[in-house]
């Protein structure tokens, strides 16, 4: 991974990515909240005004993707001016996961702009434990 692949999918980093693609050069990608349990990884993504049809979502043991795009749906008449802050267009995010999980057992709930993906951790992580070792002052 590139050091812009890293700022772009960095959690809790900056949310708009570069792009030569608008005047402002940024696109917004979706806001994420993650919650890690002894058993799984909880992930939040806030999604407004799409659908679920919208939204490609791939889970590897080690990361989630989420693929999108927002439609416009902004008719002018009578020659009317619009002004608008909403980005319109495709998006992606990738979130590196913190342990690995068991990718053919994530829940998805996607309800009022709010995703939620529940990734259990493998049966590895679940039972990882780590020997610290204590050195001996030596006098």
């Amino acid at each position: 991974m590139n050091t812009l692949e890293r700022h772009i999918n960095g959690l809790f980093g900056d949310t708009r990515v570069p792009s030569g693609r608008l005047e402002k050069g940024f696109i917004r990608v979706p806001a994420a909240e993650l919650q890690e349990t002894d058993d799984a990884i909880h992930l939040k993504l806030e999604l407004p005004g799409l659908e679920a049809k919208d939204l490609d979502i791939q889970v590897t043991e080690e990361a989630v993707r989420i693929f999108g795009e927002r439609k416009s749906e902004t008719k002018t008449e009578n020659n009317g001016t619009i002004k608008s802050e909403f980005y319109y267009g495709k998006f992606q995010r990738v979130i590196p996961l913190s342990a690995r999980i068991q990718n053919t057992n994530v829940t998805a709930d996607y309800k009022d702009g709010i995703l939620n993906l529940t990734l259990p951790k493998s049966e590895q992580e679940k039972n990882k434990v780590v020997k610290v070792n204590l050195e001996q002052p030596t006098a």
